[in-house]
């Protein structure tokens, strides 16, 4: 049997389609590797069929390697939307702006929390910009923090 380009772009994208159905996310890169073939099989149409097979699956183990190995861990949701609030008591910000008078100050944290990075924030005791705070309690959309103390465990 003599597979043509057509064939291995079929095939590709039925593997591609068939990713809608079997939600995995790793068919789509048997079909992405089948795509390849059939455009190589296009430019070079005397390749061999155990070629052929042979490229297909470098191609999808390569494809497949660079999504798990690669690409999946850099996609991880590290912000913490959704945390519960006692998960966010402790956690350590950098004053960015300071409260004075009526106007909260505002804390950033080096991780998202709750979806955001930056929070206004009330605190009892003096702070500078550049100080580091700790969260203590959280009242509405307003943080509640104290001064780091440098001598607390991390």
């Amino acid at each position: 049997m003599d597979l043509q380009y057509w064939h291995w772009l079929v095939f590709g994208m039925i593997l591609i389609i068939a990713e809608i159905f079997i939600p995995s996310f790793t068919i789509v890169w048997f079909g992405l590797a089948a795509l390849a073939v059939g455009g190589l099989v296009w430019l070079a149409p005397a390749l061999s069929l155990t070629m052929q097979l042979l490229l297909w699956a470098i191609f999808s183990a390569l494809l497949a390697t660079f999504w798990f190995v690669v690409m999946k861990p850099r996609m991880l949701d590290k912000t913490r939307a959704g945390m519960s609030r006692e998960a966010l008591l402790g956690e350590t910000g950098q004053v960015i702006r300071t409260p004075e008078g009526d106007r909260r100050g505002v804390v950033r944290f080096s991780k998202p929390l709750l979806g955001s990075d930056e929070w206004s924030f009330i605190c009892d005791e003096p702070v500078q910009l550049g100080d580091r705070v700790q969260i203590r309690d959280v009242s509405g959309n307003t943080l509640v923090v104290a001064p780091k103390n440098n001598k607390q465990a991390l």
